[in-house]
């Protein structure tokens, strides 16, 4: 399979290298690109054209072949490789020679790389459609609310017409538009047909992939995906673009020169190299000319690229200014430039010009020579950290340094810049970033003159951290002041016209006039690790100090002029040394400047020189001094030499580099002294200070070519003496001999563990490649072969492990560190392909190999052919040519075999060292066994015979033993295990697709037995669990995992679906078995023939069933482990391109067909989605009083249930779920987020399996399995509900804030103990966010921490998302909605399939209906909806008795949910539902000839939709019951029949009861008119008990929300009345009430609930009385809630009268529990009578009549109002007032403040007029004898009574003698408390008493209130006195006085008034007597202090009682009289006693 490329890249990357245009384009032959783009979907960036190629853009590789002769010319200037050294040669070779990589072709295809996992997701989901939600589309609250409020003010009834007029209904009904019908609904179809057209319909424009639509899991970075390693490249750190723009005194008279630098204050450390540019006028450089021969463009850079690795608060840019030397110290110099200012210039004019003409002269003479003039500083941080808070563009900075007004750091602070302050910061590492602040432009006002004896380093430092304190030495130097302008800013990616430090080009650029920028050398203040890619070699020189204090003669004005020699004649001097600005490129002297009159000078300079890559012992540094004399004398010379030393470069062949301190001699050096040390006393020499050390001098080299490191340079010193075969060896002072050197250079590579870390780090990849090469070709000493194996692999062993240690902030995931990974990725490859010599016919200075390439193989690179035409001599190993070359027998050892050998037989601190680096050592071996297949062409041979037996035993061995270890130390070392377990299954990975499968499989089986057999043993297996998930994963990412599963197909042979893997070497591995006659449960089940045909999926399905099962034991944690590996291989195998064919799926998805039996397994575990959500008429459990959760809705959701027929299930679990638990524990439940991963796949596999497959396994399933599955499926529909727009919105503003707070948090504790590896983990993953959609609504699951995987996300998504992010969300969880249930109807169907093929299980069809019905009622897209109601009419076609006579409640159901899409606002919704709703009556008619099922579950689902529905909207109704008319009308077959007619009733019916709900909404508002209606309703419905119920049930609802719980408990007792009447008809049981009349105890209301009327339905009849409430239990509930209803009103004695019902059946069921509840709640009822004693108050009744026509129906009606207790009449005033005020408007409404009767004719017709009256319950007097406690009196009324004084004149009081009274008695239809606060009245009728008898029913009055005051107990003494006061008080002797004689002063001419005047006079004597007992009582119950008041009352009372005494005894003889006639006939005693009374 050439499923592998190797590429092969020309990397000339000794230049730029690969530099930064790597990490965003990628270069590469296009044709290469077009290779690895298989299948389109592996986006660009993956390919590895990475390491392009040296310097040129990456565009094409043609001009890399151009490229790479200059660069390599410029670089190793002309000495040809045969005469280079051969570590040179090496270097060289390791810099420039082109990389190996090999790349599996579909690598990018295995599961690591789930375009599903990463932002792909959101590009793979552009263009889908938007599917239409009825919940999206409903407008807001708002608009419906101003709606209603519009209705409210329009009138009070829509129309006028009572209700039952059918006219008005069908008048509107008729005018109404149907929506669109469906064609062909009518015809009598095959259901056959019809199910393939639905199928058609159903499977056309689906989206493809399921998981496309799925947020993956939210799991860390996936752990099998291993990323490409960083390319190899030159070190940068983060790169500060500088451009010097503008230098200005106040004076111009000469050119100044200046040099910036970057320094370390904190690690003093010069961190960069100089940077020299001029700023002088075309008209100063003039001044020079003779000087300065023509200037190089190079040396005219005005702008530098630096770069800095450590950024921190301690780097300052230091900028030093030179000037021409003259004669004077520099303070004068200096003093013209602070003296002069710029304004004064005519002032001073002619002092300048002469200044100019001296300055003039000395560039004249000493224009060659320099001096310190002035220098300053900008703190760094300041600045790009202002730059950053600053809120331009582009920022714009003064940076004045201290004049006199201010200190230097004040002046800073003052300035823009001054947002931190320099006191503030401090040297801490705080996070500085210059990779993005905004640019800035510094003016530096000030410098300081430079001091001439403060010229060295530490002075600067002293000064520079002087200059961060305030109170800063510096501020009191004058300064000098001057303008420098300096732009910084961040580096751009690619800047244009740019040099390196060698001033090489980066990219190469035409124009050579433009001004280059530079690139300035970092020296980094810390050690830097990153390998040498990049050919350097320079050298800097830097003097410091030179002592010629004792030297004689004058030598004062000193220069050094510094030289580099390859020999020792003056001539010698190379043209290496760099010039500095506006001056040649190089030159080949280089001078010190002057401090004037100095003779022992600090110097500054640096002297930069370009090393020759191969030195020789002659290379020396030649240092010359000479006195400059400034003063032009006669015949002195200019300079005169005063001496000379030297630094020879090469030291017993290493590089001389340091710090050095070196004697100066007086005369020119001696022949030969080039190979000599100034140090050594050279004879007859004259030295300065006796041979005293008096110059010090520091030698710095940057080199890739130099190690300067003593153990590695002795390495490869010994390796290429080998090479050379040149003995005897000089290393240091030792020669090693050939017998020597095996032990030398087995000690050498021992040592190399001492070696520095940097230097080994920079030449890691020549290290490694020479050590693999000994393991190779062991090298031939003294004639023995010599075998260094061990050796090496034990080096490799300890270098990587030091690596690992010492670089940990470097490593992957998976614990890799970078620089090897990249090392084996890029550059390793099998030393005998290296192109080990110049070809023989190559005339060019160097010769690249590439790869070898044949011609034929069209994935290499193109750009590689045109070289490859003398190449294959390089390759032939035999070759003698090769031989003589290398000193070594081409022996052939393979890399592979050899390492495979070594570390199956190393063993102590080596294995272990190797087993801490093991993927190093797998990956290694990899590369190499791909690199011989390759270049062996073994690739096309079969995998059998690849590698021979030895090697395979080997591999067998180490991966079996590595298997042991991690058994064995997973507990201890679980850190390394974790490691040691993901790279051996890497390895594993990676050897399927090299090695031969079966033998691959071997291998994982063997590591998978001893890990299974381990977690079998323990207790608590989880970790090796875990572990063993990871090793799973892992090898399952390989891209070709569906072809080694095998997917044969159950009827075909196994085409496989790959053609990359030939059929032949797949049959070949003994896994096929034949299929035809496989069992279909094999496939279902994890069968051992499954599990052998399919060897990885089975393990990954057994996995995940043993992980799931609830019994294992400690796996828990695991859940979310093991679903997400099944869930990204589904994923993975989703977006595959090659399974894109849906036949192919369906093979795939064969490999995971007992996933459906696993999940089918848990599903007692999986989160119940049906829970979370309660939305209208789901079934759901409700208490009965959790009415509030529905908000505002008139019916709660059990009564919806109700109403709906169907008892309400209960839904914690389907029935089915009732299988006994194995361990008959509670089952953990699955948290959301894992149960929805495992539904979406338990989706996948539906979808995509093979439908006859599944039918023929579901025909095999039993009813109780098949019923699971159905189960699995409800839990499907509300997994993946749609949850809508706003919930996502609301969802943001919430969740996010609250997790991301959360998480922050948690990262902050987390991160904060980890460490720097961690964070830089997290840093290099910041590329990898992804949104957490997932989880956003399943609970994160917890995550393990576990110290090595833990990186949390950064943070950096915004909190809020964007409007279109929260639409581009809803549009794919509307997608996914959709996709979900039309896969769980496709399963529906399949299921339905079964059943008809079989004809049997029909049991199960009632699931399925549940299922269906469950999905209509979530929230569904338009389109769903259109396919599920087809799906739903098929169902009903194929099984009409399903619905009519076994599943009656799924019939209500059904209705329900239809007449809910009916009123919906989508016009297809509602086309669709009126077609399954009419089709529903039509068959259910053809059953029967008659449809009552459905009339009634239709009519009782209107009721409960229009109650519960907030957002319904009648229209749409109206028009679906157009629509369903219309339908009857044109229906041809049924026109003879009484259908058509039967249907337009049931329409018409409807619609009435929509027009009363309509008015419902209307009077939302007002409360009595709701209940009003709602009775209106209910009272429809009296015929259909179910209905009526369900309305009885919404008052109950009402009421109680409103507390009114005396009517809600009237409500209730008529329910159960109701059920009682029609369970008696039922059953006759004798315990049960006999119908309504047992209850009239409760309320003689009652015996309206008695089923008497003739249309009653019998409740035998079918559909009638199914609710659950009609039954013994239903009735009990509605009994005992009466009974808490009526608690709560506080009317105990009618607890008691409900329980009497209740006691008869508990006892009758012998329920003592019940019994003994019912007995408590009695005592506790009676109790609080005792204790409420006179304390109970139960409401306050008033008369309202409602006078106008704007009342509508309301219109001069009476009622009398119900309100709770003690309302004053001023309050239900109020409330009336208020409401209907707001109704008509204020001005419209009046009250009728008195309670005569009303005229209509004298009543405004425009105005609404409500008369409100205080009334109170009348009683005759033969009643008061029953209604004794005040409960008696208050309980049952019907008859209240108000008064109304009158007089006849027409007003309404007057004097005693015509003051009248009416009575008015009004009557109410229904006793109180009845089922609605308001009754009307029925009948009123009036007293009227006289004037006499309004005097009697006074004084009555008056007498009780005495007899009370008086006989109260306890007696209260205020009361009584107030009474007494009142009835005798001087005061008031009026009052009864004067009614006495008004009334009873004269006997009255009217007999008929007689008999009153009579009862007046007895009332006065009983008052007399009365008035006596008070005073009596009142008197035992005062005080002393009352003495007197109590006598002065008696005074009253006596004369009260004289007066009245004359009236009091007057009688009427005539009313005896007729007395006499009687009593003659009786005895004399009689008589007697008759006469004694009249005396």
């Amino acid at each position: 399979s050439a499923a592998f490329q190797l590429h092969s890249f020309s990397c000339g990357r000794n230049l730029a290298e690969v530099r930064k245009q790597i990490s965003g384009q990628y270069g590469g032959s296009p044709q290469l690109l077009k290779n690895l783009n298989i299948g389109g979907s592996v986006s660009h960036h993956t390919t590895v054209s990475h390491a392009c190629s040296s310097g040129c853009s990456p565009h094409s590789l043609s001009t890399a072949t151009h490229l790479l002769q200059p660069t390599l010319k410029s670089c190793i200037v002309t000495v040809t490789l045969s005469e280079m050294d051969p570590h040179v040669r090496d270097c060289v070779r390791s810099y420039t020679e082109d990389w190996a990589i090999v790349n599996r072709k579909y690598h990018k295809l295995g599961t690591g790389f789930n375009p599903n996992t990463l932002d792909k997701q959101k590009e793979r989901q552009k263009g889908l459609p938007k599917q239409v939600f009825e919940s999206d589309e409903a407008p807001d609250g708002n608009s419906y609310q101003d709606e209603q409020d519009d209705l409210k003010r329009r009138s009070m009834s829509i129309d006028d017409t009572p209700r039952g007029s059918w006219a008005c209904s069908i008048f509107d009904l008729k005018n109404s538009q149907p929506d669109a019908l469906l064609p062909n609904l009518l015809d009598r179809t095959p259901n056959e047909e019809i199910d393939h057209h639905n199928e058609d319909q159903r499977k056309s424009g689906r989206h493809k992939e399921l998981f496309a639509l799925h947020p993956a899991p939210d799991e860390e970075e996936p752990i099998e995906r291993l990323s490409v390693p960083e390319v190899p490249k030159e070190h940068f750190g983060q790169r500060l673009l500088v451009k010097c723009l503008s230098l200005k005194f106040e004076i111009e008279i000469e050119p100044i020169f200046a040099s910036l630098a970057l320094y370390d204050v904190k690690e003093k450390k010069k961190i960069s190299e100089n940077f020299y540019f001029d700023l002088n006028s075309e008209q100063m450089k003039g001044m020079l000319r003779p000087h300065v021969p023509p200037a190089a463009i190079s040396t005219l850079a005005r702008s530098a690229i630096f770069s800095i690795t450590y950024p921190s608060q301690d780097v300052f840019l230091v900028i030093k200014l030179e000037k021409v030397l003259q004669q004077g110290d520099i303070g004068e110099c200096a003093e013209p430039y602070m003296i002069f200012k710029e304004s004064d210039a005519a002032k001073n004019k002619e002092k300048l010009e002469k200044l100019k003409g001296q300055a003039e002269q000395f560039c004249q003479r000493l224009g060659k020579y320099r001096m310190p003039f002035a220098w300053t500083a900008i703190h760094l941080m300041n600045i790009v950290s202002s730059a950053g808070s600053l809120e331009r563009d582009s920022t714009e900075v003064e940076v004045g340094t201290g004049e006199r007004k201010g200190s230097w750091s004040e002046r800073r602070n003052s300035s823009i810049v001054g947002r931190r302050s320099l006191e503030r910061t401090t040297s801490g590492d705080e996070a500085c970033n210059l990779s993005s602040f905004r640019p800035a432009t510094l003016t530096v006002t000030n410098f300081f003159k430079q001091e001439g004896d403060r010229l060295s380093d530490e002075d600067l430092y002293k000064f520079l951290a002087d200059m961060r304190r305030p109170s800063s030495v510096l501020r009191r130097l004058r300064p000098i002041t001057a303008q420098l302008k300096i732009d910084i800013s961040p580096a751009p990616e690619n800047p244009h016209y740019c040099l390196t430090p060698e001033l090489l080009q980066v990219k190469l650029y035409p124009d050579s006039r433009v001004r280059p920028t530079r690139e300035i050398l970092e020296f980094p203040a810390r050690d830097v690790y990153v390998p040498n890619t990049t050919y350097r070699n320079l050298l800097y020189v830097y003097p410091q100090s030179l002592n010629f204090a004792n030297r004689q003669g004058s030598a004062r004005n000193i220069t050094v002029k510094v030289q580099f020699m390859y020999g020792e004649d003056p001539s010698n001097a190379m043209p290496v040394i760099f010039g500095k600005s506006s001056c040649p490129e190089f030159s080949k002297e280089a001078y010190t400047a002057v401090v004037y009159h100095n003779r022992s000078p600090d110097f500054h300079e640096e002297i930069k020189i370009k090393l020759p890559a191969t030195l020789t012992d002659h290379h020396h540094l030649l240092f010359t001094f000479y006195h400059v004399s400034c003063q032009q004398k006669q015949n002195t010379p200019l300079e005169t030499p005063v001496g000379y030393t030297w630094i020879p470069m090469l030291q017993n062949g290493r590089l001389k580099t340091g710090q050095f301190c070196l004697p100066v001699s007086l005369e020119k050096p001696p022949q030969a002294y080039s190979v000599l040390s100034p140090e050594v006393p050279l004879p007859g020499m004259k030295w300065v200070d006796n041979h005293k050390g008096v110059f010090n001098v520091e030698v710095v080299a940057v080199s890739s070519l130099h190690t300067q490191d003593p153990y590695l340079d002795k390495f490869f010193a010994l390796v290429h003496a080998l090479d050379e075969h040149m003995f005897p060896v000089r290393i240091g002072d030792m020669r090693i001999m050939e017998n020597n050197l095996e032990n030398e250079l087995k000690s050498s590579i021992s040592a190399l563990n001492s070696s520095q870390l940097e230097p080994v780090v920079r030449f890691l990849h020549l290290l490694l490649d020479k050590l693999i090469l000994l393991v190779v070709r062991p090298p031939v000493i003294a004639g023995q072969i010599v075998n260094l194996g061990q050796a090496s692999f034990e080096a490799m062993a300890s270098i990587i492990n030091r690596l690992h240690k010492n670089l940990d902030g470097n490593q992957d995931q998976h614990g890799r560190n970078s620089l090897l990974a990249s090392y084996i990725y890029y550059v390793f490859r099998l030393p005998n392909t290296y192109p080990n010599s110049p070809s023989p016919g190559s005339s060019s200075v160097f010769h690249f190999i590439s790869s070898l390439v044949k011609e034929g193989r069209n994935h290499l690179l193109a750009g590689a052919t045109d070289r490859s035409c003398n190449r294959m001599s390089s390759h032939t190993e035999t070759s003698s040519f090769l031989q003589t070359l290398t000193g070594r027998l081409p022996t052939k050892k393979l890399f592979h075999e050899e390492l495979a050998l070594q570390w199956v037989v190393c063993s102590g601190s080596v294995r272990e060292a190797a087993l801490q680096q093991a993927w190093f050592f797998f990956e290694l071996m990899v590369k190499s066994m791909v690199h011989h297949l390759y270049f062996a062409d073994k690739l096309e041979a079969t995998r059998k015979n690849r590698f021979p037996e030895r090697f395979m035993d080997d591999v067998s061995a180490l991966v079996s033993t590595i298997a042991g270890d991690i058994v064995s130390r997973f507990q201890k070392d679980t850190e390394m295990v974790e490691r040691l377990n993901t790279s051996l299954a890497f390895f594993l990975n990676d050897l399927l697709s090299i090695m031969d499968r079966g033998f691959v499989f071997g291998l994982i089986k063997t590591c998978y037995k001893q890990v299974s057999a381990k977690v079998y043993s323990l207790t608590n297996p989880s970790n090796l669990a875990s572990l063993k998930l990871d090793f799973l994963r892992i090898i399952c990412s390989h891209e070709h995992y569906v072809t080694l599963n095998l997917p044969c197909s159950l009827l075909t042979p196994p085409a496989s679906p790959s053609p990359s893997v030939s059929s032949a070497t797949s049959q070949s591995s003994g896994f096929s078995t034949n299929v035809q006659d496989q069992k279909i449960a094999n496939m279902f089940e994890l069968s051992v023939p499954f599990r052998q045909q399919h060897y990885l999926a089975g393990l990954v399905l057994t996995e995940l069933a043993v992980i799931l099962d609830p019994d294992a034991e400690g796996l828990f944690g695991l859940h979310k482990k093991v679903i997400n590996m099944v869930h990204n291989l589904l994923s993975s195998h989703d977006s595959d391109p090659r399974y894109a064919d849906p036949q192919v799926k369906a093979r795939v998805a064969m490999l995971y067909l007992p996933l459906i039996g696993v999940i089918m397994e848990t599903v007692p575990q999986l989160y119940d989605f049906t829970e979370s959500h309660n939305q209208r008429g789901r079934p759901s459990c409700v208490a009965v009083d959790d009415y509030e959760s529905e908000g505002g809705s008139m019916i709660s959701q059990t009564v919806a249930m109700a109403i709906a027929g169907t008892s309400v299930p209960q839904l914690t679990r389907p029935s089915s779920f009732l299988l006994p638990s194995s361990g008959g524990r509670q089952h953990s439940t699955f948290s959301t987020e894992s149960s929805r991963s495992l539904l979406i796949c338990l989706l996948w596999v539906l979808k995509n399996a093979d439908e006859s497959v599944l039918q023929k396994w579901f025909t095999d399933l039993s009813v109780l399995q098949l019923n699971r599955l159905l189960d699995l499926l409800y839990l499907c529909v509300s997994c993946f509900e749609y949850k809508g727009k706003k919930v996502f919105e609301r969802m943001n503003s919430l969740t996010f804030k609250k997790s991301k707070d959360m998480r922050a948090k948690l990262e902050e504790a987390i991160l904060g103990s980890i460490g720097a590896r961690q964070e830089m983990v997290r840093r290099s993953r910041g590329q990898l966010e992804r949104s957490p959609s997932g989880s956003a609504f399943g609970s994160q699951e917890n995550l393990r921490w576990r110290k090595d995987m833990t990186h949390w996300r950064q943070n950096t998504e915004k909190l809020d998302k964007s409007r279109a992010e929260i639409e581009h969300e809803a549009l794919i969880d509307g997608n996914l909605a959709t996709e979900a249930n039309l896969i769980i109807l496709d399963t529906l169907e399949i299921v339905v399939q079964t059943v008809s093929v079989t004809e049997s299980k029909e049991s199960i069809l009632g699931g399925v209906l549940k299922v269906l019905l469950h999905s209509m009622a979530c929230n569904q897209s338009a389109l769903y909806l259109q396919h599920c109601f087809a799906t739903q009419r098929a169902l009903v076609s194929k099984f009409p008795e399903l619905l009519f006579e076994e599943e009656t409640e799924q019939c209500a159901d059904l209705c329900l949910r239809l007449l809910r899409h009916c009123s919906s606002s989508i016009g297809p919704i509602r086309s669709h539902a009126s077609a399954s709703l009419y089709l529903l009556m039509r068959q259910n008619f053809e059953i029967g000839n008659n449809f009552a099922r459905v009339k009634m579950q239709v009519t009782m689902s209107l009721s409960s939709l229009v109650g519960t529905s907030q957002n319904f909207n009648e229209e749409f109704l109206r028009r679906s019951l157009k629509t369903i008319l219309t339908y009857a009308e044109e229906d041809l077959e049924l026109r003879e029949t009484t259908f058509p007619d039967q249907v337009q009733d049931l329409v018409f019916n409807l619609h009435m009861i929509l027009s009363d709900t309509v008015k419902m909404k209307e009077h939302q508002e007002d409360p009595e008119m709701l209940i009003d209606l709602m009775y209106r309703i209910a009272k429809g419905y009296q015929n259909s008990p179910d209905l009526r119920l369900t309305w009885l049930q919404n008052m109950a609802g009402k009421h109680s929300e409103r507390s009114n719980h005396a009517e809600s408990a009237q409500c209730l007792v008529h329910s159960a009345a109701l059920v009682a009447e029609y369970l008696s008809m039922l059953e006759d049981r004798k315990y049960l009430p006999v119908g309504c009349v047992t209850f009239q105890n409760i309320s003689s209301n009652v015996l309206e609930e008695s089923a008497v009327s003739d249309d009653v339905v019998s409740p035998d009849e079918e559909g009638i009385c199914s609710g659950k409430y009609f039954t013994e239990a239903g009735l009990v509930g509605l009994l005992e809630q009466a009974a808490a209803s009526f608690s709560m009103a506080g009317m105990y004695e009618a607890v008691n009268e409900v329980y009497k019902v209740l006691i008869p059946i508990h006892e009758a069921n012998r329920d003592a529990k019940k019994l003994s509840t019912i007995h408590g709640k009695l005592q506790e009822a009676f109790s609080k009578i005792v204790h409420q004693d006179g304390k109970r108050m139960f409401g306050t009744y008033f008369r309202v009549g409602f006078y106008g026509t704007k009342f509508g129906d309301l219109d001069e009606q009476e009622f009398v109002y119900k309100e709770p207790a003690i309302t004053k009449l001023a309050e239900i005033s109020h409330r009336l007032e208020g409401f209907y005020g707001e109704r008509f408007g204020e001005d419209v409404l009046e009250v009728i403040k008195d309670s005569n009767p009303v005229d209509k004719c004298k009543l405004d017709p425009n105005k609404a007029y409500i008369q409100i009256t205080y009334v109170e319950p009348y009683f005759d007097t033969y009643e008061m004898k029953d209604r004794i406690t005040y409960f008696d009196k208050n309980y049952n009324l019907r008859r209240f009574m108000y008064c109304t004084p009158f007089t006849l004149d027409g007003r309404a009081h007057g004097d005693l003698h015509e003051q009248f009274k009416r009575k008015t008695i009004l009557t109410t239809s229904h006793a109180f408390p009845y089922i609605k606060t308001r009754i009307n009245v029925i009948h009123k009728e009036e007293i009227i008493l006289t004037p006499i008898e309004v005097a009697i029913e006074d004084m009555q009055k008056k007498t009780q209130e005495l007899a009370f005051a008086t006989h109260q107990d306890p007696a209260d003494p205020k009361m009584l006195q107030m009474v007494l006061q009142g009835s005798v008080g001087t005061t008031v002797n009026q009052g009864p006085l004067e009614v006495a004689q008004v009334f009873l002063s004269e006997i009255p001419n009217d007999p008929k008034l007689f008999r009153h005047h009579n009862k007046l006079r007895l009332c006065f004597k009983d008052f007399t007597k009365r008035c006596e007992d008070a005073l009596r009582k009142n008197k035992s119950l005062i005080g002393p202090d009352q003495k007197e008041y109590q006598r002065e009352l008696e005074r009253n009372y006596h004369r009260l009682k004289e007066a009245l005494q004359p009236l009091i005894n007057r009688k009427i003889p005539q009313l005896y009289k007729a007395v006499l006639p009687v009593t003659c006939h009786r005895d004399s005693f009689s008589r007697m006693s008759l006469r004694k009374m009249e005396i």
